[in-house]
């Protein structure tokens, strides 16, 4: 049986997963959690096989929960389920530990498919995210700044994005002030952008935010 947390801050989504998922005969859902906060609970809890969790959510996204996660459960499978389509996440969130990542729009039957692979350890690649790896692989000049973020990078640039203070986001992170502040001028100089407003306007116009 595999043992699966459901990571979405919308209610009806995670119930339209969790009777889903009920027509499964190796399938349990064995949590629910509407933010990064709560999944990182649920990881403690250790009763977990995959989490299958989104990207956008309010306190803590997706992609501070994946680190996070990470961090505390490296083996655990994360497959991220996400409205984003792939070319705006996909092999970032890959390359920083995710199993898999699929859009919401995708076939059921695909997402069945995903846990059941990244339940035996395996990675869950679609055929579009595959040729942007190789892409990469194969030294593609065309990748998008966003992509050339670290871990952290991303999360402070996306908080950012969003408006966050540096001081709010030092004491999230659990940082020093001085150290966001190092990652945010790492952050403009790889983006090649000069201003918190830029860093918005990128965000919206290449769907990274909503």
């Amino acid at each position: 049986m595999i043992r699966i947390a459901i990571v979405d801050d919308h209610a009806m989504i995670r119930a339209g997963l969790k009777q889903f998922f009920s027509d499964q005969p190796d399938f349990s859902v064995v949590a629910e959690a509407n933010n990064g906060r709560e999944a990182l609970d649920i990881v403690r809890g250790g009763e977990v096989d995959v989490i299958v969790l989104d990207i956008s959510m309010p306190d803590q996204s997706g992609v501070d929960a994946l680190a996070g996660i990470k961090a505390r459960a490296p083996d655990l499978p994360v497959l991220i389920l996400s409205g984003f389509p792939e070319e705006h996440y996909a092999t970032t969130l890959l390359r920083q530990g995710a199993s898999g990542y699929l859009n919401k729009d995708c076939d059921p039957e695909e997402i069945v498919k995903a846990i059941r692979t990244v339940a035996r350890g395996r990675k869950y690649i679609t055929a579009g995210v595959a040729e942007r790896l190789a892409d990469g692989l194969n030294g593609g000049g065309d990748k998008p700044p966003h992509e050339q973020l670290s871990e952290r990078e991303l999360q402070v640039f996306l908080r950012l994005a969003k408006g966050e203070t540096i001081s709010h986001m030092a004491d999230s992170m659990s940082l020093s002030v001085k150290t966001v502040s190092t990652y945010r001028t790492r952050v403009m100089e790889k983006m090649k952008l000069e201003s918190n407003s830029d860093l918005t306007y990128y965000a919206l116009k290449n769907g990274l935010i909503q």
